[in-house]
């Protein structure tokens, strides 16, 4: 592994993937020029963008960070990607292709359960969500090797009429809080979904001299709609009610009623409570289910160069010209333009609780 805060020489490869062993059948040499987002948010797990010499049909492309420092040269896989061509331009001289390209999520969207389709109770989530990736993706899933849990379904599992082999899946590992992802060799997997502060940092950014931190950082948050006072209803079946309010009026509390001057409210009418609530239970759930929306999601954007992080990771954020010591923060996209110094433009997201 090179040291990434080091100077070294940098180059791109690329190769064809045989879908059939997923390993590289040969390398191309006619890309000009790529860029790969990874992406959280995304349905396919991130895409890609390619510029070749001439058209390449439909195919899968895995790209590569080749380094050399200290004579020592390695090879990093930066993602795989299904390419299509969707255009070109020639100038007279020289024949550019333009090539959209997804992570191999995109196949489970082109593919519908069938109708009535359903896993039966008892089944386990993980093993079932496996087999039913490797029968309908030709990239290798290794996700139900990450956790050796026993999560079993506690009822039958149906599909709906609009679903995609990617929407049930989804809603499937939902139920256990885990989702699908991608790995730089196109493999996919199922990760638990956790916060950063559940998560252990693998990288930490800084503004030392060594840093590959760019200067510019941008903080974003959003503090619109974020409630001081709840009210809660439940309906009981014979037309009763029992009623909770709950207001954060504590002055050191950025958005209590205090401190902003007015009431924002907000109001449940079907409160996930099992059975029929207790006055107290009822006032402890509306308790805790404020402190729970008053949490400000800060959302960080800044540019480094390459280093082993991926979507999904923690990383530690030291930034003290912008305020910032011992962050911990979970990344959700990365945008990574392959060209001369691999840089990598990433957002990364924290939480922070303003009602204790």
């Amino acid at each position: 592994m090179p040291d990434w805060t080091a100077s070294m020489q940098q180059t791109y490869e690329y190769y064809e993937v045989d879908p059939a062993t997923w390993e590289d059948r040969r390398k191309i040499d006619i890309v000009t020029s790529s860029s790969i987002t990874r992406d959280v948010s995304s349905d396919t797990g991130g895409s890609a963008s390619f510029n070749v010499s001439s058209d390449l049909g439909e195919l899968y492309i895995r790209v590569y960070l080749i380094t050399t420092q200290n004579r020592i040269t390695e090879k990093f896989p930066l993602g795989t990607f299904l390419c299509q061509t969707t255009g070109d331009n020639f100038d007279g001289k020289v024949k550019d292709v333009t090539m959209d390209a997804y992570a191999p999520l995109l196949e489970l969207k082109e593919k519908n359960p069938p109708l009535g389709y359903s896993i039966g109770q008892g089944v386990n989530i993980l093993e079932a969500a496996t087999n039913i990736v490797s029968k309908n993706v030709r990239a290798p899933s290794v996700g139900s090797e990450l956790d050796g849990e026993d999560y079993t379904l506690s009822y039958p599992f149906v599909a709906e009429l609009n679903d995609t082999w990617y929407t049930f899946i989804s809603d499937l590992l939902a139920s256990i809080r885990y989702s699908m992802d991608i790995d730089e060799l196109g493999r996919i997997i199922f990760t638990p979904d956790q916060d950063a502060n559940s998560l252990q940092p693998v990288w930490t950014y800084d503004d030392d001299n060594s840093s590959i931190l760019q200067p510019d950082f941008d903080i974003s948050r959003d503090l619109y709609g974020i409630p001081n006072v709840l009210e809660v209803i439940y309906t009981k079946e014979n037309g009763s009610y029992v009623y909770s309010k709950v207001v954060n009026n504590d002055p050191d509390s950025p958005i209590s009623t205090v401190t902003r001057g007015r009431e924002v409210m907000h109001r449940i009418t079907d409160p996930d409570i099992f059975g029929s609530p207790t006055q107290v239970q009822l006032d402890d759930y509306a308790k805790q289910t404020l402190r729970n929306l008053s949490t400000i999601e800060y959302t960080l954007t800044y540019t480094h160069g390459y280093c082993p992080v991926r979507v999904g990771d923690c990383v530690l954020i030291n930034y003290e010209r912008a305020g910032l010591t011992n962050q911990r923060a979970k990344v959700i996209r990365q945008n990574i333009k392959c060209e001369t110094g691999c840089q990598v433009e990433e957002t990364a997201v924290y939480t922070l609780s303003l009602w204790r």
